[in-house]
């Protein structure tokens, strides 16, 4: 996952509402959004070379979500993929502060990453760019392969018109899905320079990328209620850029069921 953007305790009827796009090599193979067998109550697409996920709920109002941090000049040792820090703490039972804390203190074993966890209680950022673990309060926010809130063009735009939509009541997950469909680049004098070179921070610069054997590869918008239900809606894309499948599923609370 390499662009999100999301609301907390905005909305009236939705503590979280949160899109992303992500980036990845084709030749990678995933799965879909999808219930998971081997952990119930986990909602989420799965990286199956690793096994981990970029971006999932659980049916108990836990979330979590992951980006890399973009940075070739500074490779850190990894012995682990980093989609497993999302999916162990959808797994464990655990608050997410806690989760934030274990991460937080071992983040130098992995590759530069943005970690971001939640519960009906409290939202944590752990990151390889972040010397403190952070604690976020209400309001809207958006992060891609930097710190938190860095203003990349891409990461503006996506949370402008996240706080636009904010305006629905309630908000439709899949109403969401045109933001993350931006592919307009960022002109030149407003690029980051990560390290990639010129040509290649043109192509990372639009909120959904295309490139060959690169890109976005999922999109995904969620509404998580207050009274603890939610929706998720997952679009997939191709490697020429057209649009693959879209899953859409409830989350339901285990007492309503």
């Amino acid at each position: 996952m390499c662009l999100v953007a999301f609301a907390l305790d905005v909305h009236p009827q939705h503590r979280l509402v949160l899109i992303g796009n992500r980036d990845e090599a084709f030749a990678r193979p995933a799965a879909p959004l999808a219930w998971w067998n081997d952990a119930p109550g986990v909602l989420a697409g799965r990286d199956l070379e690793a096994g981990g996920t970029w971006l999932g709920v659980t049916d108990t109002g836990r979330w979590g979500v992951l980006t890399n941090v973009r940075d070739p000049h500074h490779p850190r040792p990894s012995t682990r993929s980093r989609g497993a820090l999302v999916a162990d703490f959808l797994r464990l039972d655990g608050t997410a502060r806690s989760y934030a804390e274990a991460v937080h203190a071992e983040r130098d074993t992995y590759d530069g990453f943005n970690l971001v966890v939640g519960d009906p209680d409290s939202v944590h950022v752990v990151s390889t760019r972040h010397d403190e673990m952070l604690e976020l309060e209400r309001g809207v926010y958006g992060i891609s392969n930097d710190r938190l809130d860095t203003p990349w063009p891409k990461v503006v735009r996506a949370r402008q018109r996240l706080r636009d939509a904010l305006r629905s009541d309630p908000v439709d997950p899949a109403d969401l899905l045109p933001i993350l469909d931006d592919r307009e680049p960022a002109p030149d004098d407003a690029l980051p320079d990560t390290g990639v070179g010129l040509e290649w921070e043109r192509r990372l610069s639009p909120v959904r990328i295309v490139a060959d054997g690169y890109g976005t590869r999922v999109s995904t918008a969620l509404a998580l209620d207050r009274d603890g239900g939610g929706r998720v809606v997952e679009r997939t894309w191709l490697p020429d850029g057209s649009a693959g499948t879209t899953t859409e599923a409830e989350v339901t609370p285990p007492a309503a069921t």
